[in-house]
């Protein structure tokens, strides 16, 4: 379905996935057919904005998970609309200690398991351990 008017919603642990779901029916009668979401991934605990991405392979937990994800998008598509996810790749968060693909790739540098994901390693393997943030 081609998207003709979206609508966008900022998740956050005061405005979650129940909220959104809440609100689906009255957007439907103004006509939107997408939901513009902004980032979803599991971001660091208490953000506001999604952007600082500390696990990006799950919903977060904070926004409902993925059983209520599952349910806003249920209740979309009985009402005919669609979801578009705001997605930014290389917005990884550190987060204080949040994020363990960053821990790990600090820790063991190229020879971590996330270096391959990590513009901060992956491309230079001859990085330090203690350089790997400014080594290319």
């Amino acid at each position: 379905m081609t998207p003709r008017a979206t609508y966008r919603m900022q998740f956050h642990k005061d405005f979650t996935f129940a909220d959104a779901e809440a609100q689906v029916p009255y957007l439907a009668a103004l006509g939107i057919s997408h939901l513009y979401a902004s980032p979803i991934a599991t971001a660091r605990s208490g953000s506001t904005h999604g952007y600082d991405v500390v696990d990006p392979t799950r919903i977060n937990p904070e926004l409902g998970g993925e059983a209520r994800f599952r349910r806003l998008v249920d209740r979309l598509k009985a009402h005919g609309m669609g979801m578009i996810v705001d997605i930014v790749p290389n917005h990884m968060g550190v987060a204080g200690g949040e994020n363990g693909w960053w821990n790990d790739v600090l820790a063991n540098g190229a020879s971590s398991h996330y270096a391959p994901s990590s513009i901060s390693t992956g491309a230079n393997p001859s990085c330090s351990r203690s350089w790997a943030i400014r080594c290319r």
